[in-house]
């Protein structure tokens, strides 16, 4: 299979926008949060070593807010910020689509404002991210066409009933919510500015992240290149190959739908098409883009379920082990020797990935790992 990539050989500062204002807030407003906790910096010096790599560290958000997976920070901002601005009533219902874990943040988030929240998934979702979102009291509505059609569904019966839509992705109209969730993923970077995010220069060479619409990396591209400038950490975004929606359009030069099936067991990255602001923000702001087969998101896994010597075990699902996968992916597929070397990947090199959610989906995990999901 041909692994495609996509690099960028001189990487510009994003274009001017809010998000450091909005961050700011967001930041403000999770320090006052009752259920906030900072999540754990993980360090994997045996399986840095196999990788030829000075030094490897994950930032583990399974234990966020106790959702198993970072959304909530995008989500609860979000919702907060409109309950804020608007005259809510005490009734209201909060709409959104999701492939799971952004969709059991919203209802979370309702719950916690005493409000409703329904949720639009693809039909082919697993019972038990369904089952997690109903546990927090929302209705869930399954739709047969995939995520993008859950999309429009969330916004036209919002329309049709008077329901707030907090949704993650861009529509010809509705940009500023999305702008508010990715302003709530900058807590996730601040929560290191004591460790490796530290001034004048980071103590980290590479940072990979991953892409389902593409909200989240482009948050983190906003915040290294305030943070650091032309100084910031390289930065390479992982996609599946089946939905690498944000890759093709950057190669197109505009937003366009992925070519690939939107079928693969990254589920949260399974989009069919980026948000455009994300895009814009990605476009020329990062190093290189990479596609990549299913196969390295289950060695990634296991490689994290079942480490060697003593590095701590990091419970990661399918999406959450895409960061890894795209590295071992670099390191091991030699289609990928051009992209390796564009990004610098060698014995000094100081890398952060990112397991943005843990085993969201036991059953497959169970069936990749070998073994339960441990309690």
């Amino acid at each position: 299979m041909i692994v495609p990539y996509h690099l960028i050989t001189n990487p510009v500062a994003p274009p001017a926008s809010d998000a450091a204002f909005l961050a700011d807030l967001a930041w403000s407003f999770h320090q006052a949060f009752p259920p906030y906790r900072p999540t754990p910096l993980r360090r994997l010096d045996v399986l840095a070593q196999s990788l030829g790599v000075a030094s490897l560290h994950v930032k583990d958000e399974s234990p966020r807010f106790g959702l198993n997976a970072f959304k909530g920070l995008g989500g609860s901002f979000a919702m907060h910020h409109w309950v804020a601005q608007h005259d809510t009533p005490a009734d209201a219902v909060f709409a959104t689509a999701s492939d799971g874990n952004h969709g059991r943040a919203v209802a979370w988030m309702a719950r916690q404002l005493g409000m409703r929240a329904v949720v639009y998934l693809p039909a082919h979702t697993v019972p038990a991210r369904i089952a997690a979102i109903q546990d927090q009291g929302a209705r869930v509505e399954l739709v047969a066409e995939g995520y993008d059609a859950a999309v429009r569904r969330a916004h036209e019966d919002a329309a049709r009933n008077g329901w707030i839509v907090i949704q993650d992705t861009t529509l010809p109209g509705y940009q500023e919510v999305p702008r508010w969730i990715a302003a709530g993923y900058w807590t996730m970077a601040r929560e290191l500015e004591s460790s490796l995010h530290l001034l004048p220069a980071a103590e980290v060479d590479l940072v990979v992240v991953h892409a389902g619409v593409g909200t989240w990396p482009a948050a983190m591209v906003e915040y290294y290149w305030h943070r650091y400038g032309g100084h910031r950490p390289r930065i390479v975004v992982i996609e599946p190959i089946e939905a690498a929606c944000v890759l093709e359009s950057v190669q197109a030069g505009h937003a366009v739908t992925a070519s690939g099936s939107q079928r693969t067991i990254m589920a949260g990255l399974n989009c069919g098409r980026p948000s455009t602001i994300a895009l814009d923000v990605l476009r020329n702001s990062v190093d290189a883009f990479v596609a990549i087969p299913d196969g390295w998101a289950e060695a990634a896994m296991r490689q994290l379920a079942t480490p060697a010597g003593d590095d701590p075990a990091v419970i990661a699902g399918e999406s959450g082990a895409a960061g890894l996968a795209g590295l071992l992916a670099l390191g091991g597929d030699p289609a990928l020797a051009p992209a390796r070397a564009h990004l610098g990947i060698d014995s000094r090199t100081r890398i952060l990935i990112w397991s943005t959610e843990g085993a969201t989906d036991p059953i497959d995990w169970q069936r990749v790992v070998g073994r339960a999901v441990p309690s």
